[in-house]
């Protein structure tokens, strides 16, 4: 991701993760139904998007990365009360596979 041509292996890892995003929203805290409602620069618990700079997107891509053509991805789904080795795990699953 943060190599030369990286931002394709952004989009493919966008592109994975939509396709197991029921998976995720199970590993990523308690009471996601109430906090992503889709208001609030929230994607809602049962859709999932990506975008450059979208702050109401599953994953953001930040502008800077966009830019860049490399660089990182921001998955906005975890909530804070998510146990971080449960959320890296599947991460690496559905990304690096």
């Amino acid at each position: 991701m943060r190599e030369d041509g990286g931002i394709k292996v952004i989009e493919d890892a966008c592109k994975k993760l939509e396709k197991a995003h029921k998976r995720h929203i199970d590993v990523y805290g308690a009471h996601n139904e109430e906090r992503l409602t889709g208001l609030h620069e929230t994607c809602s618990i049962h859709d999932f998007s990506y975008g450059v700079s979208d702050r109401g997107a599953s994953v953001r891509i930040p502008m800077g990365t966009a830019h860049a053509g490399k660089g990182y991805l921001e998955d906005r789904r975890p909530a804070a009360n998510m146990d971080p080795y449960q959320v890296c795990a599947v991460m690496i699953e559905t990304t690096c596979s």
